[in-house]
């Protein structure tokens, strides 16, 4: 017909990375888990909110001055799962808050190796540290992976990225860490971290847990550099 002009069509992929992108903003308006000084662990009472924490990674903190480099041995007590109320699993099954529990145990443990004697007695110079996971979410299979490549989700994956926040769909691990004086039990740290992989990490969202895992090797490595 004389006289009409077609509107080009936007490409279908454009449009369903906009439309992923809104799906995303929609999840980040409900927001994720964001950690609380849990009230059913030992250390609740000294954790206060943390102002030095800009990243909401550790946003509870309590510390005491102490010079690190007298230490020379850790013991890593057993992980344990938080069955408080204010708890932030979501609907994550029992089996995998296990499997969680699992590799924190095994991760914190070889990472600290590199810094100190894994120990089994409370002998002088000796940390015992308590490791509570209370809170985790898997990441959302299919989507997590996609959004990273899709132009509209890495769009706002990039500017997570930036901010240092989470990426669209995209798990994450929540644990109380407590740090202790082991022959006098007297505690010397302890704080809250919720952990995950940068927003860009496309080889953390294949798995639904690969995300909380990654989590878990970020904190293992903080904490290390801490204890330095």
């Amino acid at each position: 017909m004389h006289g009409f002009i077609e509107r080009p069509r936007r490409p279908a992929r454009t449009l369903a990375g906009l439309s992923l992108v809104v799906a995303g903003l929609a999840l980040a308006g409900c927001g994720s888990a964001d950690p609380v000084a849990y009230s059913g662990i030992a250390s609740s009472a000294q954790l206060a909110p943390n102002p030095q924490d800009d990243t909401g990674h550790i946003p509870f903190r309590y510390a005491t001055p102490v010079d690190w480099r007298s230490y020379s041995r850790i013991i890593v007590d057993p992980v344990a799962i938080y069955r408080g109320r204010d708890a932030q699993f979501g609907d994550m099954s029992e089996e995998d808050k296990a499997e969680l529990a699992r590799t924190m145990q095994a991760r914190f443990a070889e990472k600290l190796k590199s810094r100190f004697a894994l120990a089994g007695d409370p002998a002088p110079g000796t940390l015992r540290l308590r490791l509570t996971l209370t809170g985790a979410s898997t990441s959302t299979p299919v989507l997590s992976t996609f959004s990273r490549v899709d132009i509209g989700g890495g769009l706002y994956n990039g500017v997570q990225a930036v901010r240092g926040g989470e990426g669209l769909f995209t798990g994450s691990v929540i644990y109380a860490a407590e740090i202790y004086d082991a022959p006098t039990g007297r505690l010397l740290n302890a704080f809250v971290s919720k952990q995950y992989p940068g927003s860009m990490n496309i080889g953390a969202t294949f798995g639904s847990l690969d995300a909380a895992k990654t989590g878990i090797d970020k904190g293992a490595d903080a904490l290390v550099a801490q204890l330095q």
